[in-house]
């Protein structure tokens, strides 16, 4: 279990309570609300960076990863979340 903080098109930056190696290939399943309505997008991502951050609300490791595997439905719905985020 991880919180994401930061999302694109490509990919998202998670905090996890425990390490991950880069190159490492996660499951994911996000959860997010669009108006009243909670979408959740299911993906394979490639862990392509990770540091250590002592943020204790956060958790101990920061990673970057980018999308490998998402469906077309749920690409659409990461690009209208994104879209909505930037009105």
């Amino acid at each position: 279990t991880g919180r994401a903080l930061n999302i694109s098109e490509g990919g998202l930056l998670i905090y996890f309570p425990e390490q991950m190696e880069i190159g490492q290939h996660l499951r994911l399943k996000l959860f997010f609300s669009l108006g009243s309505e909670l979408n959740t997008i299911e993906m394979l991502a490639e862990v392509v960076w990770m540091d250590i951050h002592l943020g204790k609300d956060w958790g101990d490791y920061r990673s970057g990863v980018k999308f490998i595997d998402v469906s077309s439905e749920d690409i659409r719905k990461l690009e209208n979340f994104l879209m909505h985020l930037s009105k």
